[in-house]
């Protein structure tokens, strides 16, 4: 891990506007920056930079960060690989912070791997291009496939000569670990002799999404019924075939682009369409997609267009893992290549152009097809016909979340029309399958967790408080949050001689526990911990740029910057110069009646200044805390009064109730709330 030294040096030397404008066109517009969102199409500019905040925000499709996660949503980098790439371009040297000997070892060995694929890839390329055999085999093979020079070098291609162990004889020569050699797959160990495992082989390196190769698919040239067709890389520290697609790596941006995603089963069928110069592609390997796989999709996009051979195996492949896609809220379709065609020999066969308008005519949702190929399976028999209204209502229940519940609708209104049944019946089978999954999930959650939350319910139920105040006392995220962004923008202030406003909000929070909101009350305390431990250390950029992007995230929508006053506003309307300029443009008997005596509130209202009301938000927010406290404490005295007591115990109680009731008025009027029942 990289160190918080290391990672302190990077935050120092970071410049929003250096690194965005990498990648962006900025232009200065008053104190911020403006230019073209780079995360979806727009002709006006609508992303802004802040240079002053060091956040960045677009208007039109709402994404928002700082430089880090800019670069990790840009590049599709991991917070670590983000900081790596900062790094180098600040010329910064890394330091890695204390680790296990378990963890050196492993980390050790991930690296070794890299630098023994990057070779490897290096000696099969130079293979290719360089030899007699590599030019009259290999390269002679991707010729005929119609592939161009420029491409071949592009994906990296490579050649493993028929030699048994000509790669071998190299990486041994270069003092390469064996037993590292034989982890890659490249070398095979055969009645104790080392030998190459792809050699006659065309290879195919697949890269991650930072282009280092994780591994290779290498294809076999001749006929030979014994061996198989391809072989890929044995899993290892760096190779996990299920977290991996082929050619996400230079399809990345291709596909955030375009906002649409590809998907295909081999390797010829990426590299033909990048050279046909459709790019958003990737590959599954021809393996079941995998929810690793889905969830790297949606990283670049959430429509995902399946691209299969229209043969029946093509079609079993393409329905696979369909529930997973939906479960993982991706907008999936469906298209089949004509039978005996691939997306390979089609795009060649009919050209770019022609593919590209079949694959948008012909795309089919697929729920509707899966509705069509079981339909067609189950034929006349009703047991069957039943079978299949069960499982397209498992498969609708799948897409449950809010912002999909119209999808949900809509398919269930189609499917009930095509199986002929009524609507009313299919909907309640699908609520009955969103029920059992809840159910199931509820099993799972801790027993104390679902405990308090039927304690919070009783209560609430039996106070007889109104919903304001239930939300006040359970739900009421946005005051939460507001005592969170307090922290981050004020916590390092002075409140008095003797405190920051980050202690004086410690030393006033009576209760934790009155933070609902997980990520917030983690906020909290690792603030708490960390002002202690660390002081010079926390502030609003410790959060912003923190590694846990769901921390980084909550403190950039809570430090988001809000519009900035425009010039004509300052000078026309602005507290700092409006209000002086419109008492200059009364008449003159009206200026001379408000510089009366009699008329001094009128004239502050002309001269208004702008004030600091950061320590009126600070105490808001703490006595927003305290009302909570009391009113949780409420309930619970409420509860003790309606059990049976002595008349000393009872009036103890009402008493308590009373002191209780006076302190949430006082509380109510500081934060001008008002106290319904």
């Amino acid at each position: 891990m990289i160190s918080q030294t290391t990672i302190q040096q990077i935050l120092g030397r970071l410049d929003i506007i250096d690194t965005i404008g990498s990648f962006v066109k900025l232009k200065k517009r008053g104190s911020n920056y403006l230019g073209l969102c780079p995360f979806h199409n727009e002709k006006s500019p609508s992303f802004t930079v802040s240079p002053s905040k060091e956040l960045y925000k677009c208007f039109g499709c709402g994404r928002s960060g700082n430089t880090i996660s800019f670069i990790m949503e840009h590049e599709k980098y991991s917070y670590v690989e983000a900081l790596k790439w900062l790094a180098n371009k600040y010329g910064i040297e890394i330091e890695e912070t204390f680790q296990t000997d378990e963890q050196k070892q492993t980390q050790l060995a991930a690296d070794s791997l890299f630098i023994i694929n990057a070779f490897a890839q290096q000696f099969f390329s130079s293979q290719l291009f360089e030899t007699e055999e590599g030019q009259d085999v290999g390269l002679a093979y991707f010729k005929e496939r119609g592939f161009r020079e420029d491409i071949i070098k592009k994906f990296q291609l490579g050649y493993s000569p028929e030699q048994r162990d000509a790669f071998t004889k190299e990486a041994i020569a270069k003092q390469y670990n064996t037993d590292l050699l034989l982890k890659t797959g490249l070398v095979a160990n055969r009645n104790d002799q080392l030998m190459d495992n792809y050699r006659g082989r065309v290879i195919f390196p697949i890269h991650n999404h930072s282009g280092k190769v994780l591994g290779f698919g290498a294809r076999i040239l001749k006929s030979n019924d014994k061996a198989p067709k391809y072989i890929n890389t044995p899993e290892n520290e760096i190779y996990i075939k299920s977290k991996l697609l082929y050619g996400s790596y230079l399809a990345r941006q291709a596909i955030d682009k375009a906002d649409e995603c590809l998907l295909v089963e081999g390797y010829t069928d990426v590299v033909s369409l990048h050279q046909a110069g459709i790019e958003n592609v990737v590959a599954s390997g021809g393996t079941s997609l995998t929810p690793d796989q889905l969830r790297l999709i949606r990283k670049y996009s959430n429509n995902l267009i399946i691209i299969y051979d229209g043969d029946s195996a093509g079609v079993k492949a393409a329905l696979r893992g369909l529930d997973l896609a939906l479960e993982e809220g991706l907008n999936v379709k469906l298209v089949l290549i004509p039978d005996k065609e691939d997306p390979d020999s089609y795009v060649n066969k009919v050209g770019a152009s022609a593919f590209s308008e079949f694959i948008q005519r012909n795309k089919k949702d697929f729920i509707l097809f899966q509705l069509e190929v079981a339909l067609k399976d189950a034929g006349n028999d009703s047991v069957k016909k039943s079978e299949v209204v069960n499982r397209m209502a498992e498969t609708i229940s799948k897409i449950n979340k809010v912002e999909d519940f119209t999808k949900q609708q809509d398919y269930i209104k189609q499917c009930s029309e095509i199986l002929k049944i009524e609507e009313g019946g299919l909907h309640a089978l699908v609520n009955k399958f969103i029920r059992d999954k809840i159910t199931v999930q509820e099993r799972k959650q801790p027993f104390e967790d679902a405990k308090q939350l039927e304690e919070n319910a009783k209560r609430a139920e039996e106070s007889g408080y109104d919903d304001a105040t239930f939300n006040l006392l359970f739900k009421d995220d946005l005051q939460e949050r507001e005592v969170a962004r307090i922290l981050l923008e004020y916590g390092k202030n002075n409140w008095d001689e003797e405190r920051l406003v980050a202690e004086f909000i410690f030393d006033e929070m009576v209760d934790e526990s009155l933070i609902d909101n997980k990520e917030v009350l983690q906020l909290i305390k690792i603030f708490k911990d960390e002002l202690l431990r660390n002081p010079e250390l926390v502030n609003r950029n410790y959060f912003v740029y923190h590694a846990d992007p769901k921390l980084s995230a909550l403190a950039v929508s809570l430090l988001n910057f809000p519009f900035e006053e425009s010039d004509h506003w300052k000078k026309e309307y602005s507290q700092s110069t409006g209000y002086q300029k419109s008492l200059f443009k009364q008449s003159y008997e009206d200026f001379i009646k408000t510089l009366a005596k009699e008329n001094e509130s009128q004239l502050m209202g002309f001269l208004k200044m702008g004030e600091d009301k950061s320590n009126e938000g600070v105490e808001s927010a703490v006595n927003y805390l305290k009302l909570r406290k009391v009113k949780r404490m409420l309930l619970e005295n409420q509860l003790d009064l309606e059990k049976p007591h002595t008349e000393e115990e009872f009036g103890m109680l009402h008493q308590t109730h009373e002191h209780l009731k006076q302190m949430e008025i006082e509380l109510s009027k500081k934060m001008g709330a008002v106290i319904l029942k």
